[in-house]
């Protein structure tokens, strides 16, 4: 992905990007109350503006670890929207051979290293990425994303020391949407990310995560500083859950007046304010609204004619031929 210079271009595509990844989900969320995906689904809505924004900024050779609420992260980073609906709906087209479903997309020819259904789990892995790409001595760097809930992982904290210690190109970036699966996440973390970061000697910056502007720009000073001086660094995004913690999920803990309030920060309805005080068209906007709902409509349509996978292929790189044939 190659960042553009104009910053109206930039934010332009930031909001194709955002707006893309607001069909996709609600298409899934549609798909999921019909019964047609399989396991558990976590929506990002709400928090398209983060992984937007700081995908701007990055490029073909840097690497990108997500989470459990990932579909936003996987679309941003370039990820084939036919491939990624097809490897949801479990089918053989998918990015993963359908094998992956929502909470394992991957596709590591594009540096996406793949969402994970264990909470934190992808900052051990982007660590590991992080030491390969310093080595190898390109200006790559690597990006993890988290929620707030997964800052009491003890392997949270390994890893940013690790970073530290070792000077790795890292930004992690926490998109802090105030819950811990179904908890306030004051009530599970004593401190603030800050304070972490604080601690560790980290750089730290904090960005309204439904802003693109300001996401855009703090994106900006952080990967520029993560590149040029080969560091590990801390991007913390304060966002928006509008879907509850997985798809079913009741909510019934949500403070009253908090749904009108989540309404009012939507990132899409920002972003669209942002572009016409910067004099972007109304044309412009509702040609882009139709074009990616019509790429939106076609990429379900392949992906729901596509076939379901073989089932001869069920042990295909479970085990080598070596160990089957032994077996």
């Amino acid at each position: 992905m190659t960042r553009r210079n104009e910053p109206v271009e930039a934010l332009k595509a930031i909001y194709k990007r955002a707006l893309m990844i607001r069909h996709a989900e609600k298409t899934l969320q549609v798909l999921f109350a019909d019964g047609k995906v399989p396991g558990f689904l976590h929506l990002s809505i709400g928090q398209e503006a983060v992984a937007s924004s700081i995908s701007e900024w990055l490029r073909e050779g840097d690497t990108v670890s997500s989470n459990h609420r990932g579909h936003g992260h996987t679309l941003a980073k370039g990820v084939d929207l036919e491939g990624f609906f097809a490897e949801i709906l479990g089918r053989a087209t998918g990015i993963c051979g359908g094998r992956g479903g929502s909470m394992h997309v991957a596709d590591l020819r594009l540096g996406m290293l793949g969402a994970n259904g264990i909470v934190g789990a992808g900052l051990p892995i982007t660590t590991g990425s992080a030491l390969a790409l310093k080595i190898k001595g390109q200006g790559d760097i690597a990006v993890v994303y988290f929620g707030d809930g997964a800052l009491a992982e003890g392997l949270v904290h390994e890893c940013l020391n690790i970073a530290k210690l070792w000077s790795l190109p890292i930004l992690f970036v926490c998109e802090n949407n105030g819950w811990s699966e179904f908890s306030p996440t004051h009530k599970q973390m004593a401190v603030k990310l800050a304070d972490l970061a604080q601690a560790f000697g980290i750089g730290y910056l904090a960005a309204d995560g439904n802003d693109i502007v300001a996401v855009h720009e703090a994106a900006g000073e952080a990967i520029g500083r993560v590149r040029r001086e080969t560091i590990p660094f801390i991007l913390e995004c304060r966002t928006t859950r509008i879907r509850g913690h997985y798809e079913g999920d009741k909510q019934d803990y949500r403070p009253d007046g908090e749904a009108e309030e989540m309404a009012g920060r939507d990132p899409l309805a920002i972003a669209v304010q942002r572009l016409t005080e910067l004099g972007v068209e109304v044309g412009w906007i509702s040609d882009t609204q139709a074009q990616v709902e019509a790429e939106n409509a076609r990429a379900l349509d392949a992906a729901m004619g596509a076939p379901m996978p073989d089932p001869s292929s069920l042990l295909d790189d479970v085990y080598t031929p070596e160990a089957l044939s032994h077996g």
